[in-house]
């Protein structure tokens, strides 16, 4: 977990996982920048429909509760790395 949270792309993670990283950072990142192109990335590697609507609603939902917390000024676990300067 630790390789795949300082950089998935040398993680070593399977066809799978690779793809499923890329497509959480890049709806993450750039959510307007979605296209057809990026659901079938995820086909070719396997998954189905109800796969990858399952993998959106995690995504959105992590990208949501994010913001909420940091909305509202939510104090960090003990164990996660500080925010960084404002």
């Amino acid at each position: 977990m630790e390789a795949v949270a300082r950089d998935w792309r040398a993680a070593g993670l399977d066809e799978v996982d690779m793809a499923l990283a890329a497509y959480a950072e890049k709806l993450t990142r750039t959510p307007g920048r979605m296209e057809e192109a990026d659901v079938e990335a995820l086909r070719a590697v396997g998954l189905d429909d109800v796969a990858i609507h399952d993998l959106i609603q995690v995504i959105a939902y992590f990208n949501y509760i994010n913001r909420v917390a940091d909305g509202v000024d939510v104090e960090l676990e003990p164990e996660m790395p500080p925010r960084p300067p404002r």
